[in-house]
């Protein structure tokens, strides 16, 4: 290794461990006070701030509550977007031994998007510090909405992309284990939409259900006849997944509803499976529903399709991975059926969103991401750090 090179790393190193302090203390404070979807008023306010500190020029209200910022070298070469997704999920809650909890009554941080927020902005913060490295132009993209897929679309219609050569994200993983990182080209996530199905029914006494058409039933017969679609209808070698996350109906206990909701998503790694299943979840349920004298009404919401990884800039990612955590610790990814609309980024630009490690084994069952006890071991976050700012130098190198 050349002297130069050797000077580089020693920098990386020490830019690293000079955001250490202060990554932490952002995570916390976002996670103290999460923000729900398309109100991440306060979060942006925080990023905006922190970014014109840098030095970054900063562009607010970018498709809503979005956030870009934007830092130019003087030197001529390409823009790298790094972006991160800022919003929280509608859940109390739970769980004790916590460095930080959610003050902010029935809101949290459930699925690490507190880390995403103070990662990218530590990375920002060492590129700052190493600018007389890279060459080109820093975007930093903080996106609202993630949770219900409706963040990133508006933000590109207002421009966010525009100009963007490359795109590198991270995904806080709890299943995977602190100080490992995976990584892969093509798809990583999967397709993701939103979609409900209204039953028109007609409502009655309980008592009497035989002069009624009980929409309660037609929708608990509904459910359970579009999960054949996944069992009987997609191959066992095609990931998806269909989930009904919420049901409503009645007023109460001895009242026949007129209509019941039920609100839900679709999962699939096959792009040519996303249009699929939801074609399906509509002919299913207004076939059911017929059969019981009932209408079914199927709307589909929002969505994104599969987060994929353009294979050059994952080989560049899984470099800077080996050099932060070693090679042994860097995984091959296995798509998930979950969902991100980074997806639209990924599809205006090649790219790569990658998961760092964020379990922690030792101190027993690794919550779940969207768990009540969900949480991140922090000890993740200048991993997350070095390896963005590894992957960004290769790219503006």
């Amino acid at each position: 290794m050349s002297g130069v090179a050797v000077d580089l790393e020693a920098r990386i190193r020490a830019e690293v461990d000079r955001t250490r302090e202060e990554v932490t203390d952002t995570r916390r404070v976002l996670h103290r006070h999460p923000e729900l979807s398309l109100e991440e008023n306060h979060t942006a306010e925080l990023v905006a701030e922190r970014s014109a500190g840098l030095g970054f020029t900063v562009r607010a209200g970018v498709g809503g509550t979005g956030v870009t910022a934007d830092l130019d070298s003087g030197k001529a070469g390409p823009t790298l977007m790094l972006r991160a997704d800022m919003d929280a999920l509608p859940i109390v809650e739970r769980g004790d031994g916590r460095v930080a909890r959610s003050e902010v009554e029935g809101v949290m941080h459930a699925c690490g998007h507190d880390g995403h927020v103070a990662v990218a902005l530590g990375a920002a913060t060492a590129l700052v510090g190493l600018r007389d490295s890279w060459s080109g132009r820093l975007r930093l993209c903080f996106q609202p909405a993630e949770e219900i897929a409706s963040g990133a679309m508006p933000m590109i219609a207002d421009g966010a992309a525009d100009g963007v050569d490359r795109v590198l994200g991270i995904h806080l993983w709890a299943p995977l284990e602190t100080g490992r990182v995976a990584v892969k080209s093509g798809v990583i996530f999967g397709s993701a939409d939103s979609f409900s199905v209204t039953i028109q029914g007609r409502g009655g006494h309980g008592g009497m259900p035989h002069t009624t058409i009980d929409p309660v039933v037609v929708t608990a017969q509904v459910i359970l006849a579009i999960q054949s679609i996944i069992s009987r209808e997609t191959s066992p070698f095609s990931p998806a997944v269909i989930t009904i996350g919420r049901v409503t109906a009645g007023t109460a206990f001895n009242v026949i509803a007129d209509s019941a909701e039920l609100l839900g998503t679709t999962r699939a790694i096959d792009p040519s499976e996303r249009e699929r299943l939801l074609q399906r979840v509509g002919e299913i349920a207004t076939a059911v529903a017929s059969g019981y004298g009932a209408e079914a009404k199927f709307l589909r919401g929002t969505g994104c399709p599969p987060v994929v990884s353009d294979a050059a800039t994952a080989d560049l990612v899984h470099r800077a991975a080996a050099a932060t955590v070693g090679e042994d610790h860097v995984d091959i990814a296995v798509p998930i059926t979950v969902g991100d609309d980074v997806a639209c980024f990924l599809e205006r630009a090649p790219g790569c969103y990658f998961l760092v490690g964020a379990g922690h084994p030792e101190r027993g069952p690794v919550p779940p991401h969207h768990s009540a006890y969900f949480d991140i071991d922090e000890a993740a976050l200048p991993v997350g750090v070095e390896t963005l700012v590894r992957a960004s130098l290769d790219v503006l190198g």
